[in-house]
């Protein structure tokens, strides 16, 4: 039996049964399995990759009166859970190559009422989680991973998202695991488990004796979504390959671009989420506006990515502006892959931004 006719057939028996207000079952089954297959004691499923997060800060404990340092080189995905938790972000700089947080501008933003930081994964890439880790421990602070993109990626033999308090992850279409909509949190701390399940659904079962009491949400994953989330999680090998082919094919294919200037290519480090490149021609972000409007799906030209420290809704949280995270953002050229996207594809990708890069940058 193929994997869409499985699928089928595990979706019309869970359809039979339905409405059950009860049901769990494809939930638990799905927790489980992703407990085992990333080594850690617990996975919490949840509505979504924000729910993940807005749950795992308070299962820590983040609160009004609490600020969580967060990268500017981010979404905004990454930072509204933190306000939703009733926290104050603390948008701190990057490196010059947006590979990792600056340490310099961390220390120098954490105050008394600093609780946490949240290293956001983006584009699949993972940062020195020893260092900050380390980091944390020194600074009695805790780490709560957002992991959304980064399935896959590993540092050293962890996983993305177990080596902290909790990660965090999404399932929305377009990540590597995938169901339509959703997400879960990864921990090996069982309070913050029992915490994060009871956050999730309207304060049920209760949570562990100490937290105290709050209205929670209802951020449960439906029944159906967890039917397609196992299903793609037994072909999670599969599904990886896949992207990191797409983006080493794309890197393999523009080496010669002029002004685009591939990352890496992908590996065991590394998901490959998104091609990555650094453009050095002029007016990059233009560059990226012009390719999204031939079709090739990017974060800056599509999604219209910017510092979240220079966000206009996020403006009452900023201060001194974080100039390498806006730096990267405007010369990176990140393209967005999907499954869907075979090699005849990922070809006219390549074939476009060529073109465009030929025509852009200024000749000898």
């Amino acid at each position: 039996m193929t994997g869409a006719l499985r699928l089928t057939e595990d979706l019309e028996q869970l359809l039979d049964t339905m409405p059950d207000p009860a049901a769990g079952t494809q939930v638990t089954a799905l927790e489980s399995e992703l407990a085992d297959r990333f080594g850690v004691r617990h996975a919490v499923a949840v509505s979504s990759g924000t729910a993940a997060l807005h749950t795992a800060l308070r299962a820590v404990g983040v609160g009004p009166g609490d600020e969580v340092l967060v990268p500017a080189l981010t979404v905004i995905m990454s930072v509204a859970p933190i306000i939703h938790a009733g926290a104050r972000p603390v948008f701190v700089d990057c490196t010059p190559d947006g590979a990792d947080l600056d340490h310099t501008d961390l220390s120098a933003k954490v105050t008394p009422a600093t609780k946490a930081v949240l290293p956001v994964h983006l584009w699949g890439r993972i940062g020195d989680l020893a260092r900050l880790g380390g980091w944390a421990d020194e600074h009695r602070l805790l780490v709560v991973e957002d992991a959304c993109q980064a399935q896959g990626s590993r540092t050293g033999d962890r996983h993305a998202g177990t080596g902290s308090a909790i990660g965090c992850f999404s399932m929305k279409d377009g990540k590597v695991l995938w169901c339509g909509e959703g997400g879960y949190l990864l921990t090996d701390n069982d309070r913050y488990a029992a915490a994060a399940r009871s956050y999730r659904s309207h304060g049920l079962p209760p949570p562990p004796p100490g937290y105290p009491p709050q209205v929670a949400q209802n951020y449960r994953l439906a029944e159906p979504l967890a039917v397609i989330a196992r299903a793609n999680l037994a072909r999670l090998d599969d599904l990886l390959a896949r992207r990191q082919h797409q983006a080493a094919l794309l890197r393999e294919l523009l080496t010669d671009a002029p002004g685009v200037q591939p990352a890496a290519a992908p590996g065991q480090g590394w998901n490959g989420y998104s091609f990555l490149a650094t453009l050095t021609m002029p007016r990059p972000r233009a560059f990226c506006e012009r390719l999204a409007g031939l079709g090739i799906p990017n974060s800056v030209g599509t999604f219209r990515l910017v510092p979240a420290d220079q966000r206009r809704e996020l403006a009452s949280f900023a201060a001194s502006p974080c100039g390498n995270a806006a730096a990267v953002i405007d010369r990176t050229l990140a393209v967005i892959l999907t499954d869907h996207d075979d090699d005849q594809r990922i070809t006219g990708y390549a074939e476009i931004i060529a073109r465009e890069a030929r025509a852009w940058c200024p000749r000898d």
